[in-house]
């Protein structure tokens, strides 16, 4: 039992040192930007990021829309 849990741990420290090769060894290393915002290719389809979409929209309402949420 105490072998498995020990080898486990081995395990595991293994792998959280080779997905952090970059960041542990080169020097100003850091993770690759994989969220949506950081995509070159979709930013030229105009597809952003849900929270850039939610504040375009939030500026899109009408007055109407906003003295509704001001009531509430």
């Amino acid at each position: 039992m105490l072998i498995t849990l020990l080898l486990t741990v081995l395990i595991l420290v293994i792998c959280a040192m080779l997905l952090g090769i970059k960041i542990i060894f080169v020097k100003g290393g850091q993770f690759p930007n994989t969220h949506v915002g950081g995509n070159k290719a979709l930013a030229e389809k105009g597809i952003h990021c849900h929270t850039s979409q939610d504040k375009e929209a939030e500026n899109n309402k009408n007055l109407f829309e906003r003295l509704e949420e001001i009531k509430k």
